[in-house]
């Protein structure tokens, strides 16, 4: 009985999705909100097929057909957590979000890291080794769609210290009673 109640709950237990462009911290906010929640932290780039690693290490734009096998890959390691986790993926169209949802099964909230595009080139100039290279930023910045107002996502001004930005997220992850309803 009381795994039955574990399941049930465990269902309505949001996976957290740090979005938004490279350059923006998804990672680093998503470390820290994992840590402080006590939960798992999924690195998306981790779960990028060779092929998508080695065509953005070239500089070429990923399509369409090149995200959705990482999005499902991504995805069935989020529902194999359990749904207690915490990831990092860029999730930039409303269909990638969607799709990812489908593919867990439970609900997503998301916190959207956003800066200005000068501030996110400067970030992506500052981290050699990285395989996404800046020349692709302005390819994310036109593929972005912003979460609409029916999805459960709180967007965070990525310009603003780690820390403000942590205490923000924590707070909307631990008051996500007020999810709105879906229209």
């Amino acid at each position: 009985m009381q795994d039955n109640a574990i399941k049930a709950a465990s269902r309505r237990e949001p996976v957290i999705v740090v979005m938004g462009v490279s350059g923006c911290g998804k990672s680093t906010i998503g470390r820290a909100v994992a840590e402080r929640l006590g939960r798992p932290f999924l690195e998306g780039d981790e779960f990028h097929p060779e092929r998508n690693v080695a065509l953005m290490r070239a500089g070429t734009a990923l399509t369409d057909a090149d995200r959705w096998p990482w999005l499902d890959i991504l995805g069935d390691a989020l529902a194999g957590a359990g749904g207690w986790a915490v990831c990092s993926c860029s999730a930039l169209r409303r269909a990638y979000r969607d799709h990812l949802a489908a593919r867990i099964g439970r609900p997503l909230l998301f916190l959207h890291a956003h800066a200005d595009r000068d501030v996110l080139l400067a970030r992506m100039q500052a981290r050699p080794g990285h395989f996404m290279p800046a020349s692709l930023l302005d390819s994310q910045l036109a593929t972005l769609e912003m979460p609409g107002e029916d999805e459960w996502c709180l967007t965070l001004p990525a310009d603003k210290p780690v820390e403000v930005l942590v205490a923000r997220a924590i707070d909307f992850v631990t008051t996500a009673g007020a999810r709105p309803e879906p229209r």
